[in-house]
């Protein structure tokens, strides 16, 4: 007996990521995290923490204070997710946890980041390999615009891939709070 085709497609949940080591969380990772989900009305957002940026000086908060920090931080976000994938990964590379996360399939991922992050984002690993399982939502920092738009990333992928948000920027980051 032949099975029926079931040519209704699935449609799959949308969620952000956005990385980092939050050392500490602050009001700019709440805020674009906010205007990822009500602008692509995404259904959740997982902070993704690390214990270490590979780009960054060793982070001076430990990972467990740090994780604690931030889910005290997002109150009553509720969509906001704040989770440790690492040692479930047995990784700390972005394409390892975007194909973890999407190894059912179930998911239409965004990965979240600020537009400081694309100007060397072609020097991560499998840069490539990111930009085609997921979608990059580039948030605009103070700064950062002209030289991001002119950076290898942006000038070397399809354009369907990348959205960049212009917003009413938070001028802060992890690096000031850690100075004061």
């Amino acid at each position: 007996m032949a099975k029926p085709e079931n040519n209704l497609k699935q449609k799959k949940t949308k969620i952000g990521i956005l990385g980092g080591t939050f050392d500490p969380a602050h009001k700019g990772h709440l805020e674009i995290s906010k205007q990822a989900k009500k602008i692509l009305e995404l259904k959740n957002i997982i902070w993704a923490i690390t214990k270490q940026n590979p780009f960054k000086n060793t982070s001076k908060t430990n990972l467990k204070s740090r994780i604690k920090f931030a889910k005290k931080f997002i109150g009553k976000n509720n969509f906001i997710k704040v989770k440790f994938y690492e040692e479930k990964v047995l990784s700390n590379k972005t394409i390892d946890l975007i194909n973890y996360l999407d190894k059912d399939k179930k998911f239409e991922i965004y990965f979240i980041m600020g537009a400081d992050n694309l100007i060397n984002f072609h020097k991560w690993y499998k840069w490539k390999s990111i930009i085609k399982k997921c979608n990059l939502l580039v948030f605009d920092r103070q700064g950062y615009k002209a030289k991001s738009l002119k950076s290898v990333t942006f000038n070397g992928i399809n354009k369907n891939k990348l959205s960049f948000i212009n917003f009413k920027k938070v001028n802060i980051s992890s690096s000031q709070l850690r100075k004061i």
